[in-house]
């Protein structure tokens, strides 16, 4: 148990057990619920260094954990050499740069083997906003001008191009209510990627599919028949 300790709290081990138990502390949060596991997938390129398709915390875990073992393992071989000195100094060096890459080479093996379990989220795209229901924010939209404002999945909104398309000459006649203004409702029904606008079209909530409530009738449910 002592020569454990003495390996455990000596030099390099001790780096990585303190790194170990920021780790523990960390994951102790994400089952609490306080934070998240992809917290800095963002932040930190991963795939730079081999770890790609795998979440950043779960491989600098592994690499913590592994380099960790790894140079107590080599502290342990190191005292029991007897080494002491420069010797000592030089060898305990050596260690620690084996231990990452020891590290480095089994979180990359692994990382490889298990990618498929972590499935990569397609990037947001603009083609996410087709089908969704917008507000006009320019005072016209026409087949070369107009702006909207749509909401995204994750409640975020965002100003989009968007362009009608020209009407027919017979449908010139068309009512006032279907001509897109300020403050009016369009549906982005396709997106232009080369003229990066949406095409968009006047939207009636009326028409949207689900369960009506008519007069003197249940929501949905059809009215009894007299007689």
């Amino acid at each position: 148990m002592n020569e454990f300790l003495d390996a455990a709290l000596g030099f390099p081990a001790v780096i990585f057990g303190a790194a170990l138990v920021v780790v523990v502390c960390f994951w102790l949060l994400v089952l609490a619920g306080a934070t998240d596991q992809h917290s800095f997938d963002s932040d930190v390129d991963s795939g730079a260094v081999g770890f790609g398709g795998v979440p950043v915390t779960v491989s600098v875990s592994l690499l913590v954990v592994v380099a960790w073992f790894g140079s107590l393992s080599g502290t342990v071989l190191l005292d029991r050499a007897g080494a002491t000195g420069t010797t000592r100094a030089v060898l305990a060096v050596a260690v620690l740069v084996g231990s990452l890459l020891l590290a480095w080479g089994a979180v990359r093996l692994l990382a490889h083997l298990f990618r498929r379990y972590f499935p990569a989220e397609p990037p947001p795209s603009r083609k996410d906003f087709v089908g969704r229901v917008c507000t006009i924010r320019t005072g016209s939209v026409s087949a070369v001008f107009g702006q909207a404002e749509v909401a995204a999945a994750d409640g975020s909104t965002a100003i989009v191009q968007v362009r009608q398309a020209p009407r027919a000459p017979q449908l010139a006649g068309l009512r006032a209510e279907e001509t897109l203004v300020s403050g009016s409702t369009g549906l982005l029904y396709a997106y232009d990627e080369e003229g990066e606008f949406f095409w968009v079209s006047p939207y009636d909530a009326a028409l949207d599919p689900g369960p009506k409530e008519k007069p003197g009738g249940r929501p949905g449910l059809p009215e009894a028949a007299d007689g």
